[in-house]
């Protein structure tokens, strides 16, 4: 046990399925073969949760990680006390879940910072709630980028075959268009292949996207591609990089799900998320629910390791039992990949 990561896992907003596919990760054996897994948030929340759904499970409620048990069906929980479980209600915005969630992810930073955590893994939060509570970020990746003062980041999505990483996700596609430059193209490629290789990707060949229908078509669509992506690529070429582009998405998205490219490179948030939870999300029109939500949010190019679930908050069925784990067990799972190997290759 001793050589297993130490895992912090936010419990996301408290009137989110957050806290319900927290306690359901942690009831798989699986998990603790591969880690020392402990959330972080509220223990009254998650005592809550068990006790409305009636899962197996009790809670050992900390205060410092070192008086963590990591035993399965005893779910370590670094308590913050923040949320009062009489005003909870289960799907609605408010800046009391908004606090109480931003102060989970602050905390699982300052404890990786500090070298108590191996890794970190978040679950979902309402970006209106953390604004209401007075955290004016658009999401987990700007807030992790600001507490561990990281300037060069991106968004990278993973399931199965496919890896998608991001030149720009939280802003107006207005704005999406204006970032699309070749210095940037170069830096989120080279993260992303250093993301594939940390995940033990052995196909390294990356698909960079088109910005515009048909990748511009020669100009006549637009003039991005021979601006900006066409010297990205000649210039990842230059450096040893395996590339392809600008490829017209509506082909690039039909390869990299049959595992041609190892990784590849949307220009904006829709671009990429639309083709990868096509992949990765499973509706059940019959139930009218997920069967299944598959996907990993990791961050690249920050000192600690974060993973996430890549999905929202789901408040329509938050507190019903009925939300599938899927993606947090594959979070987890992904961040004990990148744990183990950020410590075979750190002397």
């Amino acid at each position: 046990m001793q050589a297993l990561p130490v895992i912090g896992i936010t419990m996301g907003d408290p009137a989110s399925i957050g806290p319900e596919i927290a306690i359901k990760a942690l009831l798989e054996q699986e998990i603790y073969n591969q880690c020392k897994p402990l959330l972080v948030g509220d223990a009254a929340v998650f005592q809550h949760i068990i006790d409305q759904l009636q899962l197996p499970a009790t809670i050992n409620v900390i205060k410092h990680v070192s008086e963590a048990k990591f035993t399965l069906g005893k779910i370590d929980v670094y308590d913050l006390g923040m949320t009062n479980i009489a005003d909870l209600k289960f799907g609605e915005i408010s800046a009391e879940c908004g606090e109480a969630s931003f102060q989970a992810v602050k905390k699982v930073i300052e404890l990786a910072l500090d070298g108590q955590l191996d890794a970190t893994v978040t679950g979902p939060i309402n970006k209106k709630s953390i604004n209401e509570a007075g955290h004016h970020y658009a999401g987990h990746t700007e807030i992790y980028a600001h507490y561990t003062n990281t300037k060069k980041y991106a968004m990278l999505l993973v399931e199965d075959k496919m890896k998608v990483i991001h030149v720009s996700t939280h802003v107006s596609l207005r704005q999406a268009c204006d970032n699309v430059k070749k210095e940037r193209i170069v830096q989120v490629t080279e993260l992303l292949r250093n993301g594939m290789i940390q995940l033990g990707e052995t196909n390294l060949k990356i698909g960079i996207a088109g910005l515009n229908p048909h990748a511009g078509d020669s100009g006549l669509f637009g003039t991005e591609e021979a601006t900006d992506i066409q010297p990205a690529v000649d210039e990842l070429l230059a450096a040893g990089y395996d590339v392809e582009g600008p490829v017209p998405p509506d082909t690039m998205f039909a390869k990299a799900a049959t595992g041609y490219y190892g990784g590849v490179v949307a220009m904006y948030h829709d671009q990429g998320h639309i083709p990868f939870k096509l992949a990765g999300f499973k509706w059940n029109a019959e139930k009218g629910q997920m069967d299944s939500v598959k996907g990993v949010n990791i961050t690249m190019g920050l000192p600690i390791i974060r993973t996430s679930v890549d999905h929202g908050t789901a408040f329509e069925i938050a507190g019903k039992g009925i939300a599938s784990h899927d993606a947090m067990v594959l979070a987890i799972e992904s961040a004990v990949k990148l744990s183990r190997y950020k410590k075979a290759n750190t002397w």
